[in-house]
């Protein structure tokens, strides 16, 4: 069995390869991002990107934020060789929004903002409040995890190298 700091240090890279595979797949694949319940699912890149590039000598970090902000520079630091650490998200499923941000090297998800859930009006009414809480704040983790299985199904599948490469390569240099 592995130590847990060389299994961290072995495989960190799985996660800022998650978040470049699902920026490709937001842009290019929407089909991929599916619900059981089969609801009107919506999910976006956020206000902010960081991506980086390991270079022999220093690491070049790329920040791009702003609600308007374009992309394409965060592209071409794909193209650099540049892989993206953090990304911040919408989902959108329904009338109901979250928005957070993954960092690849842990998954952590940080700056989580789930819909507003109803009024309390009454102490009967808190307990019911906190379980919608909860349920809100596990959609987002869901969801996260639900991309993940999808990413790693399609990493260790023999189209990993001959169909699904290619495609994020064409779309980086498109």
């Amino acid at each position: 069995m592995l130590d847990v700091s060389v299994s961290y240090n072995r495989y960190r890279f799985l996660g800022n390869e998650f978040l470049t595979w699902l920026w490709f797949v937001i842009e290019k694949d929407q089909g991929k991002i599916t619900r059981p319940e089969q609801e009107m699912v919506s999910l976006e890149i956020g206000n902010r990107i960081v991506l980086e590039n390991d270079r022999k000598d220093a690491v070049e970090s790329i920040t791009i934020k702003g609600d308007d902000a374009g992309l394409e520079e965060g592209i071409l630091a794909l193209r650099k060789g540049a892989v993206v650490t953090e990304l911040n998200l919408f989902y959108k499923v329904g009338d109901q929004a979250w928005h957070f941000t993954i960092k690849g090297e842990s998954l952590n998800m940080a700056s989580l903002k789930v819909p507003d859930t109803g009024g309390i009006e009454s102490r009967k009414d808190l307990e019911g409040a906190v379980i919608e809480k909860a349920y809100l704040y596990n959609e987002a983790i869901r969801l996260v995890d639900n991309l993940f299985k999808e990413f790693i199904r399609g990493k260790v599948s023999d189209d990993w190298n001959s169909k699904i490469v290619p495609l994020v390569r064409q779309w980086i240099y498109s």
